[in-house]
C-alpha cells in the first residue's frame, strides 16, 4: 500500500518534470539566440549540456522509464536473433532477384497478351 501512495505522488510530480524539461529546451533556444556572437562549438557544448540533463530529466519520467525498460528488453531480444551467415544472405538475395526477374517477366508477357486481347475485342488493332 505504501509503494502504491509512492507511486501516485511520483505520477502527480510527471509533469513537473516534463515541465523542467520544456523549459530547459527554451532556455536553450533563448541562451542561443541571445549568445549567438560566440563561436559555435561554444553553444554546441551548451547544448549539448542542456540536451544531457534534459534527457536525465526526461528519463525520471514514467514515460522514460517505461522507454529505458523497453530498450533494455530489447537489447535482450536482439542478442537472441540468429543471424544468417553471409554464403547464406548472398544465396537467398540471389533467389529473390532470379524470382523478381522471373515474375516480372511473366507480368510482362500477360501484359501483352491482354493488350493485344482487348485491342482485339475493342476492334483497335487487327
Amino acid at each position: 500500500m505504501a509503494s502504491r501512495i509512492e507511486n501516485q505522488s511520483e505520477t502527480k510530480l510527471n509533469w513537473l518534470k516534463w515541465l523542467v524539461v520544456a523549459v530547459l529546451v527554451v532556455a536553450g533556444l533563448a541562451a542561443n539566440y541571445y549568445y549567438s556572437q560566440q563561436p559555435w562549438p561554444l553553444r554546441l557544448l551548451g547544448w549539448l549540456f542542456l540536451l544531457a540533463v534534459a534527457v536525465a530529466v526526461a528519463f525520471q519520467t514514467n514515460q522514460g522509464k517505461q522507454l529505458l525498460d523497453f530498450s533494455r528488453e530489447s537489447r535482450i531480444e536482439l542478442r537472441k536473433v540468429v543471424w544468417p551467415t553471409r554464403q547464406e544472405t548472398v544465396q537467398i538475395t540471389f533467389l529473390i532477384a532470379s524470382v523478381v526477374v522471373l515474375l516480372s517477366l511473366v507480368l510482362w508477357g500477360i501484359d501483352g497478351v491482354l493488350l493485344r486481347v482487348i485491342g482485339w475485342l475493342t476492334g483497335q488493332r487487327g
